[in-house]
Parts: structure tokens; C-alpha cells; sequence
């Protein structure tokens, strides 16, 4: 392991919650929930504010409106959120051609690899003008956090929450670590994080303690000996600047179970085609047709079909899923379905037409990885979905508050202006349309990285957490 902490973590915070507050002046220091709206939904980001109320991430939806119903509820706007993570991934590169990035809001980079950093000094330096270019770029703060490995950097940004810089010395790791839960390790969710509980292991410490042979026992061979090693703090992962995607997926969770199988086949076709819409965003095609079906009792099924060569055509995957979707039974009704596309490459085969009627291989595959799709209201459909933009002939830009009764409430405000007044139109007045997002208002000119930065700087000593 390394013995300087040159390796950065950085997890933006409650950014898709933080990027709805930058947007709408009107809730800045207000609670925001983000995530899907139906009886069924769950969050996906909840400000702070909205946290002091007990509202997380993956709640049910109904619990965090049981338990702030004051809040602003907001579908997202994956678009937006899309465009801001690239300016931050771009700061990012800037400092080391090793950057991995986890997810939208959340990245590990070298900092050795780029020459930024080389010691504790300068490894915190890159830190805080790391945060102080965040906030002048897109306006919003990001935790980081700076250690000697992966997983301790990683411990460090969670540690370093909110608007804040921790940094762990080489040499603290065993006796920071060791007074922590099992949980705080890479790798041990709550099955896992059970399973030890019930053998008397709850902390870092006792899991060092236990010793390699019984971890083994109790967890099996390949993930005994990496919990081992993570307790005694020891984490060789190298930043991976390349992250291939497995799969490319799309799916729908229903506010009411579908009985009817008609429906159930076009809910399918349609998922078909926004699949291969994100297929062809991103220049992908496929070989492996996923179809994932949750019915009424909460059983999953998932079934795949393997074409001959990857394609990108719509045809061919609609009729794939279709055939897969013949040998689901939907009695009793569906609450999700979704389809992906996996075995992914970066062409598409020629003449893949006749692949509907070609070889395949059908079974069984591991479930693809979801990455949301940003549901925009398209012209025509009338669909007012929470939070999202708008604009009006006469009153200009602004969001919607909500929609039902054949109204929809909008607030007309910038990133920039001040709150801005409420109206309620129509559904289907013809002057108003869905709008693109408006650009976050950076950081004002002439506020210092100084000012910006250091404040949430801090050092983690042997024993502290």
C-alpha cells in the first residue's frame, strides 16, 4: 500500500437533491426528495434538509412523504444531472489521467498518476482546489476524501460529509478502522453484515480478530480472505480509468399490477424501443436481449435470448423481447418489467434482419445493472411530470409544482433570479411545452478558493472516526 495519500475520493453531496436547489431558487434550504413519484417509487436523493426528517436514499416513496410532507417531490431530470457530472468528471481529468468513476456523483482518482500530488501536503492541496473549482464551476460542493488506498479514501469522503476534506495518514488505518462496523467495509451489505452479527462479529476490530481460517468458514474462500484483508487495512485496488459497461437496460415499475396481456406486450415494445434509443446515445449495439419481469407475488424472472452479432435495430430487439415475453406467465399480474441489451460492442453487424428467424441461444443471465432514463415530457403527450422544465409563451421559463384535475401548476423562476411566482393553466394549454434545463449559476466571480475550500478540512488521527 502506498505511503502517502494520493488516492482522492470524491462524492458530490445530495447531488441529484442539490442540483434540483441550485435550479429552483425557491427551495434552496428547503427539504427535496428526488426519485419516482407513484405509489411505488422510491428515492433516489434527499437533501439534507430532508434528511433531519429520516428521508434516505431507497426509502418507499409513501414512507418519506409519511414522514415529510412538507417536502418538495421532484422526478428527476437524469439530462441535467448527466451534463454537471461530465463538468465535474472533466475537473477531475484535469488532475490525473486516472480517474474511475463509481457512478454520476462519485469518482476515485490517482492523484500520483498525473503528478499532482506526491506527499500529504500536496495530496491536500489538490484536494481543496479540487472543491474550490467544483463550487466556481457548477455552484455545487463536493465531499473528498484522501488516503493511502481505495477503501479508505472512500471511508474518508463519508467521513468528510457535508462540504467537507478528511484525510487519513498512512500509519492511522488499523486504528481508525477498528472501532467501526462491519458495514463501513467494501463488500458487506446487510446479508453479510447479518450473518457476521450472529457469529458475535460486529465491529472492524473483533472481524481482525476473528482470523483469516474462520472468515473463510463463515464466508467462503474468495470473500474471507478479501474481508480479512480489508480489516487489517489493506487495499492494493488500483484506479481503473476504464470502466466498461456491461449492459444497457431500461425498466418500469407499475403503480398498478398489469393484468391484461396486451398491455403487458406493448409496455414491453415500448420499453424495447427507449432501450435502444440509450443503445444508440451512446454508439452501442448488443447481442444479448434481456427481458426482466416482476409479478404481483414479487418473484422475478429473467430471461435472455443471444442473437448471432450485436445490433442496434429496433426490429429485431422489439421482436426478441416479444418472443421472450411469450414464455413468462403474467397471471396474476406484472408490477415491473424491463429490457436490456448486454454482450455490448461499439458496431453493429450489417445484415442482422433475418436474425429473428436465425440461430439463437436462449436462458437464463444475471440481471443487467438499471441505469435510470430521463423521462422528459415530449410534446404531444401532455405529461407534466414533477420538477421538470417548462415554458410559457407570455410568463417564460419555469417548473412544474404538479399536475392533476386537468391542471398543472407551474413556478416561474431561473437558476439565477430571485423566487419566483406561482400560475396554474390547463393540461393542454397550447402555450405552454416542455423546455430544456437552464445552466446552473456558478460560483460568483471574485470568491477565492481560500474562501471556498478549507473550511471542512480536516485529519483523522489514530483512534478518531
Amino acid at each position: 500500500m502506498r505511503t502517502a495519500p494520493t488516492i482522492l475520493h470524491l462524492d458530490m453531496d445530495a447531488f441529484f437533491a442539490s442540483v434540483e436547489q441550485a435550479s429552483k431558487p425557491s427551495l434552496r434550504g428547503k427539504a427535496v426528495v428526488v426519485g419516482g413519484l407513484g405509489p411505488r417509487g422510491v428515492v433516489a436523493t434527499a437533501s439534507y434538509e430532508a434528511r433531519v426528517f429520516g428521508v434516505h436514499s431507497a426509502m418507499p416513496m409513501a414512507q418519506a412523504r409519511r414522514l415529510a410532507p412538507n417536502a418538495a417531490y421532484l422526478v428527476p431530470r437524469f439530462g441535467l444531472y448527466r451534463s454537471i457530472s461530465e463538468q465535474v468528471m472533466g475537473l477531475l481529468r484535469a488532475l490525473s489521467p486516472l480517474v474511475e468513476p463509481l457512478s454520476l456523483d462519485e469518482a476515485f482518482v490517482d492523484l500520483e498518476a498525473g503528478g499532482a500530488a506526491w506527499d500529504e501536503r500536496s495530496a491536500r492541496l489538490a484536494g481543496v482546489r479540487l472543491r474550490a473549482d467544483i463550487r466556481a464551476v457548477t455552484g455545487l460542493t463536493g465531499s473528498v476524501g484522501l488516503a493511502a488506498s481505495k477503501m479508505l479514501a472512500k471511508i474518508a469522503s463519508e467521513q468528510a460529509k457535508p462540504d467537507g476534506l478528511v484525510v487519513i495518514e498512512p500509519g492511522t488505518e488499523r486504528a481508525l478502522l477498528g472501532p467501526m462496523s462491519v458495514r463501513t467495509l467494501p463488500g458487506v451489505g446487510p446479508a453479510t453484515g447479518d450473518h457476521l452479527r450472529r457469529a458475535g462479529i460486529h465491529t472492524v476490530d473483533e472481524l481482525a480478530e476473528a482470523g483469516e481460517d474462520e472468515l473463510v468458514r463463515l464466508l467462503g474462500k474468495a470473500h474471507g480472505h478479501a474481508l480479512y484483508a480489508m480489516a487489517l487495512a489493506r487495499d492494493d485496488r488500483p484506479v481503473v480509468a476504464e470502466r466498461e459497461a456491461k449492459s444497457v437496460s431500461v425498466e418500469d415499475t407499475y403503480d398498478v399490477d398489469i393484468h391484461d396481456r396486451t398491455r403487458v406486450g406493448l409496455e414491453v415494445q415500448r420499453l424495447a424501443d427507449r432501450c435502444v434509443r440509450r443503445l444508440r446515445g451512446a454508439g452501442l449495439s448488443g447481442r444479448t436481449i434481456v427481458l426482466k419481469v416482476r409479478r404481483y407475488d414479487f418473484s422475478t424472472l429473467t430471461r435472455s435470448e443471444t442473437l448471432r452479432g450485436p445490433t442496434d435495430d429496433p426490429a429485431v430487439i422489439r421482436e426478441a423481447a416479444a418472443r421472450l415475453l411469450d414464455s413468462v406467465d403474467t397471471t396474476g399480474g406484472v408490477r415491473l418489467l424491463g429490457v436490456g441489451v448486454s454482450g455490448l460492442a461499439d458496431y453493429t453487424q450489417e445484415d442482422l434482419f433475418a436474425q429473428a428467424a436465425g440461430e439463437r441461444v436462449a436462458g437464463p443471465v444475471e440481471e443487467p445493472e438499471v441505469t435510470p432514463v430521463d423521462e422528459r415530457p415530449v410534446p404531444g403527450e401532455r405529461r407534466w411530470p414533477a420538477g421538470h422544465d417548462v415554458r410559457h409563451a407570455v410568463y417564460g421559463h419555469g417548473w412544474v409544482q404538479g399536475s392533476g384535475l386537468g391542471r398543472v401548476t407551474v413556478r416561474f423562476e431561473t437558476p439565477g433570479s430571485e423566487p419566483g411566482r406561482v400560475r396554474t393553466f390547463k393540461i393542454d394549454d397550447p402555450e405552454l411545452e416542455p423546455a430544456d434545463p437552464l445552466p446552473l449559476v456558478p460560483r460568483r466571480p471574485g470568491e477565492s478558493s481560500a474562501e471556498a475550500a478549507p473550511a471542512g478540512s480536516v485529519d483523522l488521527p489514530s483512534g478518531s472516526a
